[in-house]
């Protein structure tokens, strides 16, 4: 695999490296994307029907069983290929900011130490009603209740009408602002605000790098773009910047 030169000179040459992951990159892991269909005792509704406060106020056991189902599906994945290429850029670059729109928790497992989870956690809870953590329930657990005030525990994750933490945004929106590089790796720029981080890194004069297998609007102002799957283009792309301390 081949990459232009002024590429991997603009990628040895940055003291900050910002890496915006979306599903896409989840996805090579077996994770099933949040919008894919929904199967079994669940095909009958849509994520949006479930992610949703409202819903969990109508029936909280329902939305608990189903996270409980998506947890299932992902407990057994781990981190792939651009997981742990993204992890070792750690070891490439002075500064490295992973920010996420992921909630299975698979950059930490994979070694990244910086990581701005946009959307929250899928294996944390936290009550819905004084928004007290919780401890992280065994596999299966059934519908709890908050030690502190008795209200239901709900996953610690952001549905949809939610805002973003607001210190995670903050966060996130300074590193899109400071990096030189700012990867875009598997995200489809439909989910805001989290999608309109590239765009911002591109008009604060940051280096945009889009990786994917599919067009997205994100390519329109990429200084690169890279078509493929992350988990193959990642790994070559460091090996190649880097050939010294090439990935094995």
């Amino acid at each position: 695999m081949e990459f232009a030169p002024d590429l991997l000179d603009t990628l040895r040459a940055a003291r900050n490296i910002a890496v915006f992951t979306g599903a896409g990159v989840s996805a090579e892991s077996g994770v099933p994307t949040f919008r894919d269909a929904q199967t079994g005792l669940w095909a009958k509704y849509s994520a949006e029907d479930l992610a949703t406060p409202d819903a969990f106020r109508r029936d909280p056991e329902m939305v608990w069983k189903w996270y409980e189902w998506r947890r299932e599906l992902m407990r057994n994945a781990l981190p792939n290929p651009a997981h742990r290429a993204i992890a070792r850029l750690e070891q490439l670059a002075p500064s490295v900011t992973v920010i996420t729109q992921n909630v299975d928790g698979l950059h930490v497992k994979a070694g990244s130490s910086n990581v701005i989870e946009l959307h929250g956690n899928i294996w944390r809870n936290f009550c819905f009603d004084c928004m007290a953590p919780a401890a992280e329930l065994p596999a299966g657990a059934p519908l709890s209740t908050c030690v502190h005030c008795g209200g239901w525990l709900r996953p610690g994750v952001v549905w949809f009408g939610e805002a973003l933490p607001a210190a995670a945004w903050h966060k996130a929106a300074l590193a899109a602002e400071l990096a030189d590089v700012f990867f875009c790796i598997g995200t489809s720029s439909l989910v805001e605000p989290a999608a309109s981080l590239p765009r911002y890194a591109s008009t604060s004069g940051r280096n945009v790098i889009q990786i994917n297998p599919e067009v997205t609007r994100h390519d329109s102002f990429a200084q690169f773009v890279l078509r493929g799957k992350a988990g193959e283009i990642l790994p070559a792309l460091l090996n190649a910047a880097w050939p010294a301390r090439a990935i094995r």
